[in-house]
């Protein structure tokens, strides 16, 4: 018995795992298992906007799973380094699948395979047998005719000493091409995935990881992120405002961004916009310049969304447009009594320097700067779902005055978004975003539109605010005035926060709806409107008190001070629980809310008589809209974040076009690919490879035996018709 030497067994053992580890990875069950992951992650990847900022996937799926998915590389999942490997190894598997078969396969697509044994056609399903009158080489060559014209390629062997007497064996064989088309179908996969792999991240990366360079964050890009002039593939986006040019684009990469200069400056001219009826834009359009160191004279190009320009190579999409710095005056409109000496305007300019605000205006213990960010010429919303919150309006009637809906206590700042349904298109104006950064370098973000918005037959303005860009806006809607003004409600605003003025609204509501001869009823409405007007503004609270009997009995505990709201109609709320008997809520709560009404209403027209302007009545209808929207935004105002608003009064629009540029050396690789995949697909599928055998022998009698069979990489129904008509070209009158 015969011990192997331990070290030839190891290098079998090792040459064995060689030898499987490489017949997994040519295999065709490996690579479909890779394509099948790519198209899984491919529908990932369109279900899930790639490169969007990391606070749209926080709104969209929350702080845990937003983190979970972008450690897994969801947000740029075709440039995640996981996905790279899987593309290489499915270029790697399919090459080598190619490797090991092509071979193979051409070898038995240049023969006939005229060698097979005659005993070897009994055993096809699709055989016959019979003979011929003629002798044998007439026969073959009767024969070789007949498949020729049928456009079959055939070869034939002669053999003399074959059982029975000499022969001849014609091979023939149709449809060749359906074995190329499995080499161009599997080529088509390793060229689109190389075409790929060339034109997206990868080649950038590995220029990082070779010069060791780093991506940078705001506005200056430092030297170390910069790439080459040469860069032979990249997708960038270039920001150029009109009249400018520059040849800086960007490419955001996971950490931040890799600066991509181009060999040649592109100068916007003027760009524009198209627009439906509607409002929506339905063409954008860059005229713009390309001025080429190379060139003496620049040359002027249009470039449009789905009609690009292409310039030594490197290709220019229209992306988006954004604002390119646009010059913006705006009105500072105070909640309060103006400071004196406030600028009437604030100039600034769209992305510009921040500005410091006046303490006077912000208040001496606040420190707030300005910074705006975005103008927004055309707003298309959807108003045809908005809903009024006074069911008197959707009745269309009238609402009264003092007959405010007591839900809206629960409501502050309500969203101007609209239920789902049928949409009704209309364009509402500019509006302009800017935000106001504390000390603290804590910012919220404000719009305000220009004009008012027509919401449910009220003409209001609309002034969002949101504390993160991951929040939707909050919109407080102020109603317009008879002159299509905020100054209205501004001069009521003001008017309530006004001690004297709440008393004198207070007196006059009492004496209007009493009679004189009731002067106790009238002291005692006084002092109920002043009381209301005082919580409404903000300017009293409910000191804590020890429970009353029936309030013990109930259950009520009254709130401290420091827990009641400063005013509005949740301060009324308040302060009804915290000193009215349970069962006699609903009851004070209407003459309360009645109360403020008509107190806020006298509040008004004292309001316009200080400014010089004729009283109103609560018989108009506009007035009633008015007075209704007035107290549900006084009422919101007490949330809003700062003592004014800085309204748009004019602008100077200046655009700014989002050039996509784009080197793709592997898109005509990726077309050569598809090209190749078309025909790979068709020839496996509608072309089939038949092999047909004819045996002829020499019968001895001056005859000759035929014995034919057909064989098919496809077994179909039209298999059988085909075999009958070349039998019948081969042996006529024999059934």
């Amino acid at each position: 018995m015969t011990v192997e030497n331990p070290s030839v067994s190891a290098v079998r053992v090792r040459t064995s795992r060689r030898a499987q580890a490489y017949e997994l990875l040519s295999s065709m069950r490996f690579a479909i298992a890779l394509l099948t992951v790519i198209c899984i992650v491919s529908a990932i990847g369109t279900v899930i906007k790639q490169g969007e900022p990391l606070v749209n996937y926080v709104d969209q799926f929350g702080p845990y799973w937003a983190d979970v998915f972008g450690a897994l590389g969801l947000y740029r999942i075709y440039s995640t380094p996981w996905f790279l490997v899987i593309l290489a190894f499915l270029v790697v598997s399919t090459s080598l699948c190619i490797a090991r078969n092509t071979p193979k396969i051409l070898a038995d697509w240049r023969t006939h395979k005229e060698t097979i044994r005659e005993q070897a056609l009994n055993a096809f399903h699709h055989k016959a047998s019979g003979q011929l009158a003629v002798p044998l080489d007439q026969a073959a060559e009767s024969v070789a005719r007949q498949l020729q014209g049928a456009r079959w390629t055939l070869k034939s062997q002669r053999r003399a000493e074959a059982a029975g007497g000499p022969g001849i064996m014609i091979g023939a064989r149709h449809g060749a091409a359906n074995k190329l088309g499995y080499i161009a179908a599997h080529g088509a996969i390793v060229l689109i995935c190389l075409g790929g792999l060339f034109d997206g991240d990868l080649i950038v990366k590995v220029q990082a990881w070779v010069q060791g360079l780093q991506p940078f964050r705001g506005s200056e890009a430092p030297d170390r992120s910069k790439l080459s002039v040469s860069n032979p593939a990249y997708r960038a986006q270039l920001f150029v405002p009109e009249g400018q040019r520059t040849n800086a684009a960007v490419i955001s990469v996971d950490k931040g961004m890799f600066l991509q200069p181009l060999p040649f400056d592109i100068e916007l001219k003027k760009f524009t916009v198209d627009y439906y009826a509607t409002g929506m834009p339905k063409r954008f359009a860059s005229d713009i310049v390309i001025h080429d160191p190379q060139q003496a004279k620049p040359k002027a190009f249009t470039v449009e969304v789905n009609h690009p320009v292409t310039y030594q190579g490197i290709t220019i999409f229209q992306s988006s447009f954004e604002d390119g710095g646009s010059a913006v005056h705006l009105k500072p409109l105070f909640l309060s009594e103006p400071p004196a000496g406030a600028a009437a305007r604030i100039d600034a300019e769209v992305g510009g320097a921040a500005q410091s605000l006046p303490t006077s205006w912000v208040g001496a213990d606040a420190s707030l700067t300005l910074e705006v960010t975005g103008l927004r010429v055309i707003n298309v919303e959807d108003l045809a779902q908005a809903q009024s919150a006074n069911p008197a309006v959707n009745a269309g009637k009238a609402a009264d005055v003092r007959g405010v809906n007591l839900d809206e206590l629960s409501k502050h700042l309500g969203s101007g978004a609209k239920a789902p349904g049928e949409k009704k298109l209309v364009n509402i104006g500019p509006s302009i975003t800017y935000k106001l950064r504390d000390a603290a370098g804590q910012a919220r973000e404000y719009q305000n539109y220009m004009v008012p918005v027509n919401l449910e037959g009220q003409s209001v303005f609309l002034l969002g605010v949101r504390d993160t860009p991951a929040e939707g806006f909050r919109y407080l809607r102020v109603p317009a005035d008879d002159q299509m003004q905020m100054d209205g409600w501004l001069r009521l605003k003001r008017a309530l926060s006004d001690a004297q003025a709440r008393q004198e609204a207070a007196r006059r509501f009492a004496a209007t709806v009493t009679s004189p001869t009731q002067p106790q009823l009238r002291e005692q409405l006084t002092v109920s409107a002043q009381r209301a007007l005082d919580l409404f503004a903000g300017a009293r609270h409910v000191a804590p008190a020890a429970p009353a009997a029936s309030g013990a009995a109930s259950g009520v505990q009254p709130p401290s001070a420091a827990a009641m709201p400063s005013g509005g109609l949740m301060a009324i709320s308040s302060f009804i629980e915290a000193v009215v008997p349970a069962n006699e809520r609903e009851h004070t709560s209407a003459t309360l809310i009645r109360i403020l009404n008509g107190s806020l209403f006298e509040l008004l027209n004292l309001s316009r008589e200080r400014a010089g302007l004729a009283p109103l009545s609560s018989d108009q209808d506009s007035v009633r809209q008015f007075m209704t929207q007035s107290v549900l935004s006084l009422s919101d105002a007490v949330f809003y974040p700062v003592p004014l608003v800085l309204a748009l009064d004019s602008f100077e629009q200046k655009q700014a076009s989002v050039f996509q540029v784009t080197r793709t050396p592997g898109r005509n690789v990726v077309y050569l690919g598809c090209l190749l995949l078309v025909v790979g697909v068709f020839a496996m599928l509608y072309i089939r490879e038949r092999r047909l055998w004819v045996w002829l022998q020499d019968d001895g009698q001056g005859g000759t035996r035929v014995k034919m069979a057909l064989s098919s990489t496809r077994q179909t129904l039209d298999m059988d018709r085909e075999f009958e008509q070349i039998r019948a070209a081969v042996l006529p009158n024999q059934g």
